[in-house]
Order: structure tokens, then C-alpha cells, then sequence
């Protein structure tokens, strides 16, 4: 063989050789792909024919937003919103048009395809997923309703009847002996068995909410709380990686079960540093929107409590691909939530049906509820849980007349 011709093979050779390994690189990052897209839930196995969506409209009462979708059947699914105000153009010209006129039982796809369509990827985070959860939400109220069965059952399975709770809706406008006295005065109230204290200053730069309230506010939980309840703290980012292991290690000490958010969310090399760092757990997620994300900071565990919020990460079906990621290595999924009444019926209807849901799920409470006439049932909290509402789709039944004295805003 000529030295042109060697060259030539050698080369060509080399060239296979590379491709071979892209094919290769190019099967497994396709089989991890499929893998955080495969579905969770067969809600084509619950009806035998289409499931159609007529109407998708976002309603407002009372200072109240709602998002009410209708089937051509004429079965309505309705959930209350969160912060929908400040997405209400996304949701009328980005989200809504892909679900109108599509078949329901098809919601998993639908999930996935409004993310690409019309270059929607371009506006994900929270004012992209919001949209789709409310409407992910309303529709398994519709089809639950549909089938006259709970949410929960098109979702797996209800395993629980009861949510056990943790305390949360800390603050960081009180004094450190105000914020105790809150939760003292909950505990006994409520008869809940763990709490989350706000520690920090929120996306602070290590800065506390005034001088000296993170330390004086660990001292007197540990006084006031320590041995009996279960205490948790939650730093909203405030910290860099250096200081939160300083006051990690410290909740360790004190035997807090987990350290959430230490550092801002964008820096996860940095929220790593602090869970290679302590025994204690971490918990993280509540910011983030990426499915792909999720495996990585799961798989590098950049934390050891999963916690997307159902809304911010675009609903059940997502929330159910991320417990699944966390279950294959062990781990617990606990929702973030900062809603009450009725806008907290999907962690409860979550949390009954998530196999590796955690041993509390959050619910803000820092007085008694106010008990709203417009819907039932009302939720409260009574020896530390909730009881999983058992009736059709969400399991909320809304007073007629509180709808009808609702407008419906113009999605145009």
C-alpha cells in the first residue's frame, strides 16, 4: 500500500471511528431523553372516547382568579389560580390556543408539544408554566369529573386519605421571638409535627433580615420547639457556599431534618458544595422549570429533597416525571407550596397519589384560616394533617352563585 493510499485508509478509519462514538453518545443522551419524557399516566385507558376541550377561560371573583375549562360534553373542570395576573398575555396568546379543541385524554403530549410550538422554549420559567398548570389542573378536574372519580385516581392511585403537614409561611418582617411565637402558638393550634423557619435575608448575599435575627431565631426554636416537633429552615438563596455550610453544619448539630435553598438557585455548583458538605439533607428545586435540569441536579445530587413547585414547573404531570427521577435514586419529592384553601388542593391530591412523596408536605399557616363560604371543603389542619378530598376531580364543589357573580376576562 502506498503512503497516499495508508493515509487515505487511516484517516477514513479514524473518521468511522469518531462516528461510531457519536452514534454512541448520540443513543444514550436520546435514552436519558426518553427516559425524563416517558409517561407517567394512562389517561387514555379511563374513557372510551375523546375527551374534547370546547372552552378554556380564566375567570375573576372577588379578587380571585379562576381557570374554568369546558368539554363539548359540557362537564366543567375549575381551579383558582396563582399569580396569573402577571402571565395573562402568555396564557391567552401562547397556551390557551394550543389546548382549545383537543382531545384531553391526549394532556401529556399536549404538556410537552405547547413547550415547542410557536418557539415557546423561548419564554420558559414560571410565566410560561404557570399558564400550562392551571390549565393541566383544570382539566384533570374536568376529567375527573367526567369519570366521577377523584383526581388522584386518574393520577396512579390514591395511596393516602390524610396529608400529613409541616408549618410554613415564615417571614422575615418579625422579630425573632414574634416568629417563634407565631409557630408555638400553631403547634398547639394545629397539633402539626414539624416546622420551617425563614432563615437569612432572601437572595441576600449573606446579609440577615436585620442584624443578628437568624441567630437569636435558632435559639429560641431550639428553646421553645427542639424535641418537639420536627424543625426545618429555608434560606431562600441567601447564602454563599462557604457561609451556609458554617450555618448548615450548625442545624445539623440541632438535628433539623433538612436546609433548604442555601444558596441562590442559578448557582447549583455552589448549592453542591454545601450538600457534599453536610449529613444533614438539602433540600432544592422550588425555582425550576427543566425536566432535564432536574435529572442532572438528581443524578450530581445537588440536593437530597426534590422539590419542584406544581405550578412553577407546569403540573401534575410534570411534578409526577420528577418523582419518578427522584424514586429511581431514593429520593423524596416534596412539593413546594405557598397556597391555602382552595388553591392548595393540588398538593394534596399530589402527595395522595406520589409513591416516594415525602414524610410532610409544606402548608403555610401562621393563624387560623379563615373559613371561605364559597367552597367546600374547606381545609384546615387538626392533629398535624388534611384529609384528602374524596369527590369527583379536584374534589372542591364551588358555590354556583360565587361563579356566576364571577367575570370572565378577555383573553384576546
Amino acid at each position: 500500500m502506498i503512503r497516499r493510499d495508508f493515509l487515505k485508509a487511516a484517516a477514513g478509519g479514524a473518521m468511522l471511528a469518531r462516528q461510531a462514538i457519536r452514534a454512541q453518545t448520540i443513543a444514550v443522551t436520546d435514552s436519558e431523553i426518553l427516559d425524563y419524557k416517558k409517561p407517567v399516566f394512562n389517561l387514555h385507558g379511563f374513557f372510551n372516547a375523546p375527551v374534547k376541550i370546547a372552552s378554556i377561560e380564566l375567570l375573576l371573583a372577588h379578587g380571585r382568579y379562576f381557570l374554568r375549562t369546558r368539554s363539548a360534553d359540557g362537564v366543567e373542570g375549575i381551579v383558582q389560580t396563582k399569580d396569573i395576573e402577571d402571565y395573562i398575555q402568555i396564557l391567552a396568546h401562547r397556551v390557551r390556543p394550543h389546548f382549545l379543541g383537543k382531545d384531553a385524554r391526549d394532556l401529556e403530549h399536549l404538556v410537552d408539544e405547547v413547550y415547542a410550538t410557536n418557539s415557546n422554549y423561548k419564554l420558559a420559567g414560571q410565566e410560561f408554566w404557570c399558564p400550562v398548570a392551571y390549565i393541566e389542573q383544570s382539566l384533570f378536574d374536568l376529567m375527573g369529573k367526567t369519570l366521577h372519580k377523584p383526581a388522584g385516581e386518574l393520577m396512579g392511585g390514591l395511596r393516602r386519605k390524610t396529608i400529613p403537614v409541616y408549618l410554613s409561611g415564615s417571614g422575615r418582617d418579625t422579630t425573632a421571638g414574634e416568629e417563634v411565637e407565631i409557630y408555638v402558638r400553631e403547634v398547639e393550634r394545629t397539633g402539626a409535627k414539624a416546622v420551617k423557619f425563614k432563615i437569612g435575608g432572601r437572595m441576600s448575599d449573606n446579609r440577615d433580615a436585620y442584624p443578628e435575627r437568624t441567630n437569636k431565631l435558632l435559639e429560641l426554636a431550639q428553646q421553645r420547639l427542639a424535641g418537639k416537633v420536627t424543625l426545618m429552615a429555608d434560606a431562600n438563596g441567601s447564602y454563599d457556599s462557604r457561609n451556609a455550610i458554617e450555618i448548615g453544619k450548625r442545624l445539623q448539630a440541632m438535628k433539623y431534618l433538612w436546609f433548604e435553598e442555601p444558596c441562590p438557585w442559578e448557582e447549583l455548583s455552589e448549592t453542591k458544595k454545601v450538600a457534599d458538605a453536610l449529613e444533614m439533607k438539602v433540600a432544592f428545586g422550588e425555582q425550576d422549570s427543566s425536566l432535564w435540569l432536574f435529572q442532572w441536579m438528581i443524578d450530581n445530587r445537588v440536593m437530597d429533597v426534590v422539590q419542584p413547585d406544581l405550578n412553577y414547573n407546569g403540573g401534575f404531570i410534570r411534578a409526577a416525571r420528577v418523582a419518578r427521577m427522584a424514586r429511581k435514586a431514593n429520593r423524596w419529592i416534596c412539593p413546594h407550596n405557598t397556597q391555602t384553601g382552595a388553591a392548595s388542593v393540588n398538593i394534596l391530591q399530589f402527595a395522595a397519589t406520589t409513591q416516594n412523596i415525602g414524610p410532610w408536605m409544606e402548608y403555610v399557616s401562621r393563624q387560623p384560616p379563615k373559613k371561605e363560604s364559597w367552597y367546600a371543603p374547606n381545609f384546615d389542619i387538626q392533629d398535624g394533617v388534611i384529609p384528602v378530598p374524596t369527590g369527583p376531580g379536584m374534589g372542591l364543589e364551588f358555590d354556583p352563585d360565587f361563579l356566576k357573580s364571577a367575570t370572565v376576562v378577555k383573553l384576546s
